[in-house]
């Protein structure tokens, strides 16, 4: 029998439930995390919120053609390995699924030589691409962006913009948390744009104090306040032809807003203490954690301004939006790391990215670079394996990894079903409060993740929002319905 490769995660796509029981209990004796879906919506959207290394997709699943399912996989998913499976293999299907993308196809699904070895073949072809960087290469000859690790659809639809912004000379807002590498995304417009022979001047806004700032945007003349010993040139003049993008630009005071609105339409300033206009041929990409169309309507942000920034608009989605590039994220960090503290690249064991995958991340990328930082110095060998967590992720009060294959137990009580009394009940009210008490119990169960408690339910993700809308259901305070 060949020798099984080290535990993966592995989702199997099959509609029948026993030919799928079978694989899980091969794959599962040998260390693999393994999870079960029966239709393509629902192996998409666990794919989406999950990662895993390979997934076994049977042939006619319900809501897609295999060669739809296939492409789809492949598209969104290039870092995971898919292999076609079917008792009843035509040849055909089998070379349409390998255009497509898929690795191997399987036709004895069951047989447990076959199973074992094709995981096998996944797992080293997968590695060594890995290794030589191919797939990296792909995707970013695929969207032209460098430096910004992502594959997931929310950072796709990022790409995608990035790539028609750049070709232009419009003002852009970047939306999204603190964390999230907005800063990233304002060094790929400008990578990409005309004026990347010239510089990127980056100015945080909401940490220059701000009597300070003024000055260190627009510059001042000698003399003009106390300690002004020499003229200095200010941000604006040092990005001549090319970007400046300003971060934080919500936490701009009213008058460097008013100052900032007249470079954006006549290009034009002075510096502190000069009589000199000065003219600038820039471009301005601007950036926020802020609700700024909030902040306008609080009269704290000029509304002119506003409109003159958010000529196009991209939104950097948060890291719990975007899990399923938690993993690629964690192997770039993680290789870096090793290579920065001469420890090597270690690997995270599949529990490890489970629970990385189930964590909220209110500190977005940021904060999975640090925690990898710390594991990387801290944990002995090759491997991170689950110890080495902090106790928010590895102790008793973390999430336990979600099985999808198997029958979990709420972890909050379903209301029971009503007693029926010689004077009746109201029936549509206790169908409502049923299905509210189970909507509930799923979203609990899954840190209300609306895709992952859409699968325990076996619901159409879109039915699922509609009904958590209409019966006003609403995450705890310390989470966000995602």
């Amino acid at each position: 029998m060949p020798a099984s490769p080290a535990p993966v995660s592995i989702l199997i796509a099959e509609k029948r439930a026993t030919a799928a029981q079978r694989m899980q209990a091969i794959l599962a004796q040998r260390g693999h995390q393994v999870s079960i879906c029966q239709g393509a919506e629902e192996c998409l959207a666990l794919a989406e919120q999950n990662y895993f290394d390979l997934i076994f997709l049977a042939e006619r699943l319900a809501g897609a053609s295999t060669a739809q399912l296939v492409a789809r996989l492949v598209d969104l998913f290039p870092e995971t390995i898919v292999i076609m499976v079917s008792p009843e293999p035509t040849v055909p299907a089998a070379v349409e699924a390998l255009r497509l993308g898929a690795f191997d196809f399987v036709p004895d699904p069951e047989d447990e030589d076959s199973l074992v070895f094709a995981v096998e073949q996944g797992v080293q072809y997968k590695r060594l691409r890995r290794e030589n960087g191919e797939r990296r290469r792909e995707i970013n000859q695929k969207y032209d962006v460098q430096n910004i690790v992502g594959q997931s659809r929310p950072m796709q639809d990022v790409f995608r913009m990035i790539h028609k912004v750049a070709a232009t000379d419009a003002s852009v807002l970047i939306l999204g948390e603190s964390g999230t590498g907005k800063e990233l995304v304002a060094r790929a417009i400008h990578a990409q744009s005309a004026r990347a022979e010239r510089p990127l001047v980056p100015v945080n806004c909401g940490a220059i104090p701000a009597e300070l700032l003024e000055s260190e945007l627009f510059g001042h003349e000698k003399g003009a306040f106390t300690g002004a010993i020499k003229t200095r040139l200010g941000r604006f003049e040092l990005a001549e032809g090319g970007t400046i993008f300003l971060d934080e630009v919500g936490d701009m005071s009213p008058m460097l807003q008013v100052k900032l609105l007249r470079v954006l339409q006549e290009h034009q300033f002075e510096r502190i203490g000069g009589a000199k206009t000065i003219n600038v041929d820039i471009r301005v990409i601007a950036a926020t954690h802020r609700d700024l169309r909030k902040r306008v309507e609080e009269a704290t942000f000029r509304e002119d301004l506003y409109y003159r920034l958010n000529v196009v608009p991209i939104k950097v989605p948060p890291l719990r939006e975007r899990r399923s590039d938690i993993p690629l994220l964690a192997d770039y960090f993680l290789e870096r790391l090793g290579r920065l503290k001469g420890l090597g690249h270690k690997r995270l064991h599949p529990e490890v990215i489970e629970r990385l995958m189930r964590h909220q991340w209110p500190g977005n990328v940021r904060e999975l670079e640090n925690l990898l930082e710390r594991m990387v110095i801290l944990s002995e060998g090759d491997v991170i394996l689950l110890e080495d967590l902090p106790p928010k992720l590895a102790g008793p009060g973390a999430l336990p990894p979600l099985e999808h294959g198997e029958a979990l137990p709420p972890a909050a009580p379903v209301p029971g079903l009503p007693v029926l009394t010689d004077e009746g009940l109201d029936f549509n009210a206790a169908v409502d409060d049923f299905e509210r008490g189970l909507i509930v119990a799923a979203l609990e169960r899954t840190g209300w993740v609306k895709n992952q408690a859409a699968s325990l339910l076996r619901l159409n993700r879109t039915t699922l929002v509609e009904k958590i809308k209409k019966k006003g259901i609403k995450a705890p305070d310390n989470l966000t319905l995602s």
